[in-house]
């Protein structure tokens, strides 16, 4: 398979495949052993449906609290169609591009198993919707994270009807007129399509995955600013001690001061006698705090790379059992809660952050007041950390779980929900802020280094000092900040 190409099938997709997706925007296939899964199966339900009478929730019925509601055989498309229509509810702000990407690729990698029902045909078209940049305009709210993500999923599947809108190659359009681009007819929809569709945890599992991508990259960094700070502050090595951490040797913890010990590697300031015996906690526990988010990011990662690779749709078809089984795969309590905690665990590295930005703009250890010189005539590096307490500040207002709440929808027959999908979005509003908080350290660190002169930290440190020094110039004096903290932001959104 070429490397600009992810296959999905049955084979488990790897955190670093979706990485990939993304980062050199490779296009989407199906393998022929998924072609044959879905065209099996979709058969074996025409077949049941021709053979029987029997009422298939979803299929030959209607939904939720209409399940009872028996649906005519030459009804079947119309109410496929009407169900993707009638649960388009979405608002609020439109979906970013690249987690409407993931969207579509776990759908189709959800349907790819066989056990959905849906035809190739309208897999096939996913397909040439992803990789010719046509993506569907999808709402952040409206979904309760329990019946599936019915109003995301609505607004996703609607293109394949020739409704609602795309961005086709960036341009917002009806999906009416991407669609004739490339001669495109909409899809007639069969028996169960639309409810497979829809049902699912797609709209939750492509934030998370967006949101762990972003965290794989801001742990990395904070860890990189922290050893930054902690040079920036004169701080001794001692609480680095590979024999401390072996007596609490969480991995996340005994991890990250290995990797503490290595940034600080040579560094002239930490090798310099140290006139305090201890420092503050926010330096003192790097380890301890930043090695318990780390254990919690690869608990959550684990949860989702399950979920990636799961049928989440319902009722789930097994053609070799002769089975059409009515469950629940598509609540997503699993997501909910996770999300809630990648949310709290993200958050404290942010909290850590500003209380290091705080102790370095303190006038201590030699380091002027604000680090400007002509404190007083100049405010220096006062007003970012006030920028960074407002940000912490709103992250603990965001990390409120949304997983234990839950409204009753569907007449009481959908009477426990997830609200992951909120989970979903708010957890990335953390995890944006944790990223601002974090170039606010660094612009600040990097400020106290050269007060620091001619003492110089690792080569490997110094080597980011460096590369930020041709972003944003050491501050001498008052000047409009917000320019440099967003070129800070920039800095650190590069891979590491």
């Amino acid at each position: 398979m070429s490397a600009t190409i992810l296959q999905l099938d049955a084979y488990a997709t790897a955190f670093q495949q979706i990485k990939d997706l993304l980062s050199i925007r490779q296009q989407l296939s199906i393998s022929v052993e998924a072609k044959e899964k879905l065209t099996k199966c979709r058969n074996f339900l025409d077949s049941k449906l021709n053979a029987s009478d029997t009422l298939y929730y979803g299929i030959n019925t209607g939904f939720g609290f209409l399940q009872n509601v028996r649906i005519d055989n030459d009804q079947m498309q119309e109410l496929q169609s009407n169900l993707i229509k009638s649960h388009a509810c979405g608002m609020g702000d439109e979906v970013p591009a690249d987690i409407v990407r993931l969207m579509i690729a776990f759908k189709i990698k959800s349907l790819s198993y066989g056990h959905s029902g849906v035809q190739l045909e309208t897999v096939d078209r996913l397909i040439e919707m992803y990789n010719n940049d046509m993506l569907p305009v999808i709402y952040t709210q409206g979904s309760l994270g329990a019946s599936g993500d019915l109003a995301p999923l609505s607004h996703l599947s609607l293109p394949l009807l020739g409704l609602g809108e795309v961005y086709h190659k960036g341009k917002k359009m009806p999906s009416a007129d991407a669609l004739k681009i490339y001669d495109w007819k909409p899809i007639k929809l069969k028996s169960k399509e639309g409810l497979a569709m829809i049902n699912g945890t797609q709209f939750m599992t492509a934030y998370g995955l967006h949101s762990l991508l972003q965290c794989d990259r801001l742990i990395r960094w904070a860890n990189i600013i922290s050893a930054l700070s902690f040079d920036a502050f004169d701080c001794t090595t001692e609480p680095l001690h590979e024999n401390i951490h072996a007596l609490r040797s969480h991995k996340g913890q005994v991890s990250t001061a290995a990797t503490m010990r290595k940034l600080l590697t040579g560094s002239e300031i930490a090798a310099r006698k140290k006139e305090q015996v201890q420092d503050p906690y926010s330096f003192r526990c790097i380890p301890q705090v930043h090695g318990a988010t780390t254990d919690s990011f690869e608990y959550v990662l684990g949860v989702f790379i399950k979920e990636i690779n799961s049928v989440t749709d319902n009722p789930n078809i097994f053609p070799d059992e002769d089975l059409i089984v009515s469950g629940g795969n598509f609540h997503g309590q699993p997501l909910a809660i996770t999300l809630d905690f990648l949310s709290i665990a993200m958050a404290e590295l942010a909290s850590i952050s500003e209380r290091r930005t705080y102790q370095l703009i303190g006038g201590q250890r030699g380091l002027p007041a604000f680090l400007v010189s002509n404190p007083g005539l100049n405010s220096g590096l006062m007003i970012p950390q006030y920028t960074a307490a407002g940000i912490v500040s709103e992250n603990k207002q965001l990390c409120t779980p949304a997983s234990v709440d839950t409204i009753p929808s569907s007449n009481n027959q959908e009477d426990h929900v997830s609200m992951g999908a909120n989970a979903a979005t708010k957890c990335k509003r953390v995890v944006d802020n944790v990223e601002k908080v974090l170039a606010i350290e660094l612009l600040t660190a990097v400020q106290a280094l050269e007060f620091r002169r001619p003492l110089k930290t690792s080569a490997e440190l110094e080597k980011i000092v460096t590369a930020f020094r041709k972003e944003v110039s050491f501050n001498k004096a008052d000047r409009i900040l917000h320019d440099d903290m967003m070129k800070a932001v920039t800095f650190i959104r590069k891979e590491i």
